[in-house]
């Protein structure tokens, strides 16, 4: 198996408290994860359900690492996956303080050089998701507004 990442990194002007409640709040996840739902208490063993607005479970995973405004990180796997896998991904971010930002890095681990193929719709795939979804957070933790991505 081929163990490929996807590493993102963006610099938010916000403290590292606010991101860290855009990150666990399913509430403000749904303002910039497109209409997204998460269900989790959080906690290092936990499940966590991502579930679209038709009340469908669409990914899911394990909370793997839980240190509140620093670092947090689960499994996730994607339930529409038809890819063989040994294991499920991992995906975890990490926040650092510089200045007035935060710079929030991204990683998206054991992933497989199929996971970077883009679809007809050009969301698919790893290397495109992530960064709308981040740059939507971005937006709405500096404006208030998400962005307008059909």
């Amino acid at each position: 198996m081929t163990n490929t990442k996807f590493v993102y990194e963006i610099y938010i002007a916000t403290t590292q408290e606010k991101l860290w409640e855009a990150l666990t709040s399913s509430d403000m996840i749904k303002k910039y994860w497109f209409d997204l739902q998460v269900n989790t208490d959080w906690q290092v063993g936990s499940i966590v359900s991502f579930i679209d607005k038709n009340g469908k479970i669409t990914d899911k995973g394990k909370i793997l690492i839980n240190e509140p405004y620093h670092l947090l990180s689960y499994t996730f796997q994607w339930l529409e996956d038809k890819t063989i896998r040994e294991r499920p991904t991992k995906v975890s971010f990490e926040l650092k303080t510089i200045n007035s930002t935060v710079k929030l890095s991204l990683k998206h681990l054991d992933l497989l050089p199929t996971d970077f193929v883009e679809e007809n719709d050009g969301f698919k795939g790893y290397n495109n998701g992530w960064p709308m979804i981040l740059s939507n957070l971005k937006s709405l933790l500096e404006t208030g507004e998400t962005l307008i991505i059909e």
